[in-house]
Formats: structure tokens, sequence, C-alpha cells
């Protein structure tokens, strides 16, 4: 029986959840940080990294496709899903993880970093502070010269406060929101992940992230990034139907990037079937060679 929650997922979709994948934790730093691992060990890597307030299953659809060539990790940040939490946050401390995970999912080579919105701070701090670690890294909707809309959310208390109990897990699941809005949204994959971003407590049912892990962007989160960028890179800006979106191509060489294109700012809920049209296109220009474009195609994109 299919994993997938929604009755009209399409088969596509369901056949990435039933992917086998296995629940992992390592500790980092006094703190236990889990992710989600699929594909055989001493393989090639790809370490998926989510945004804010989210968690690796936000990544299941698109990470599971890629398992029948590469070993695949989808981390949860501290403060984020099913991993601990910490005193304090930050974009140094987060790249820790990502490269424990990397480590320890057991990856034959050096790996390539996939970051969405949030995540994709990770992954550019990531980049400066390991260089000789990775073979490259993604960036996916992350606007280093314009606002963050899951930072500004915060900052504003339009949404990343202090989470409320709910009386059960479906009441809070007709909460679940994205940040910012779309037009378009895929609801076989609100369903997964709205009910993987719930626990359990004593009071009620609450989502998993810490409230707390957005000071780690207590300055202005453009001004906490670009400290990070290599000499000659640049940003590309794209337009979705849903608003302006800035995308970003880091080479670790130094070489100026390749904007990636057609991405939406919620990718994971965007109505079309392939939410990162040119992934495998990025990934075969890190060196993967004909089997990111395989890959893709597998995925559909």
């Amino acid at each position: 029986m299919s994993e997938a929650r929604h009755p009209n997922a399409p088969e596509w979709y369901r056949a990435a959840l039933d992917v086998p994948r296995s629940d992992e934790t390592i500790e980092v730093a006094g703190a236990p940080i889990h992710y989600l691992a699929w594909g055989e060990r001493a393989r090639q890597g790809i370490v998926f990294v989510h945004g804010g307030g989210a968690h690796a299953h936000w990544w299941t659809h698109v990470a599971a496709r890629y398992a029948g060539r590469y070993r695949v990790a989808a981390i949860d940040l501290s403060g984020h899903g099913d991993s601990g939490s910490r005193d304090r946050y930050s974009l140094e401390g987060w790249t820790n993880e990502v490269m424990a995970v990397a480590k320890d999912a057991g990856m034959s080579e050096k790996p390539v970093v996939v970051g969405h919105s949030m995540g994709g701070f990770v992954t550019i701090a990531t980049s400066a502070l390991h260089p000789d670690a990775l073979a490259g890294v993604i960036v996916c909707d992350s606007p280093i010269s314009a606002p963050d809309p899951e930072i500004d959310a915060h900052r504003m208390g339009a949404a990343f406060g202090k989470p409320r109990a709910y009386a059960s897990r479906s009441e809070a699941i007709e909460r679940f929101r994205t940040v910012p809005a779309q037009e378009h949204y895929l609801d076989y994959v609100m369903a997964d992940v709205g009910y993987h971003s719930l626990r359990e407590t004593p009071e009620g049912w609450r989502w998993k992230f810490d409230h707390r892990a957005f000071t780690a962007f207590d300055e202005n989160p453009r001004v906490a990034a670009r400290p990070y960028l290599p000499p000659g890179a640049s940003c590309c800006g794209v337009r979705t139907r849903d608003r302006e979106c800035r995308g970003l191509y880091v080479r670790l060489d130094g070489a100026r990037e390749s904007g990636h294109r057609n991405s939406a700012c919620r990718a994971p809920f965007d109505a079309r079937p392939t939410p990162f049209p040119d992934l495998g296109d990025q990934l075969a220009a890190r060196g993967l060679g004909s089997l990111g474009a395989q890959a893709a195609t597998s995925l559909g994109v």
C-alpha cells in the first residue's frame, strides 16, 4: 500500500514515496540531527536542504527519484523536523550539520548540496566554509537581493511564532499553510508534508519547528548570506506565476554562476509535476555526467 495519504495522488508521486528509505540520526555539536536516506551507500551523493520552518519530507517526492543512481540524503536542520533543538542557531552551525550528514550517509565522493529558500542560505554558506569537500551546490529560490518570505513573515509576526497546540492532528493540518501563499498547490503533497510537520505533545499537536531557529537571522538575511558568495558569483533573477524570485547556482571554482530557470518559490507545492525542471542539468554541470540527466528524466524533469 502506498504511503501517499491523498486519494488523488498520481502514480509517479506514489512511486516516489514507495522508494525504500531509512531514518538516520547523528549527533552534531550536542544535538541529534535526523535525516532521510535513499540509495546504496558508497555512491556519489546528493544532500537536500529544506527551507525555514520546513523539514526533510518536503523533499521526499523529489529526492527519492534519484535513489537509483545516487546516495541521497534529506536533512532535518536543527530546530526543524525530527532533529533536536539548540539554544542558539547559526548558518555556520547548520553547515556543519549538512557536512556531518553527508559523511554519515556514506557518500563515496564529494556530494552536491541542493538548498531551497532559507536552505539556500545554508547551502551558500556550506560552499564557502567547506569548498574542498563539495562537488558543487544548487540553490533554489533563495533571495540574495530581496527579502526572504519565511524570515520576513517571522519578523512581522505573520508566521513561525511560538506554536500553539491543537486538539488533533487533523485540526492542525487544516491550518497548514505555506509562506508565502501560493496560487497553485498540489493537494497530495500538502497532505503528506502537513502530516510530517506535526508531533504530539502532552498539550496537544504542535508544529515541529522551533520558532527560535529564525534567530540565526537576527541581522538582515541578505547581509548574512552575501559574505559567503565566492568571487565572481552573481544572482540571476527569475519570475514565476506567484511572485518574483531569485535563483542562484554557485560554482565552487569561483567562476560565474549559471542561473536556473522555471522554478517556483514553493516548488514542492507548485501545480506542475516538474518543480525543478533543470536540476538534472545542473547536476550534470557539476561533473555527474549523464547520470544527472538520466535521474532527472526518471523524476520527470
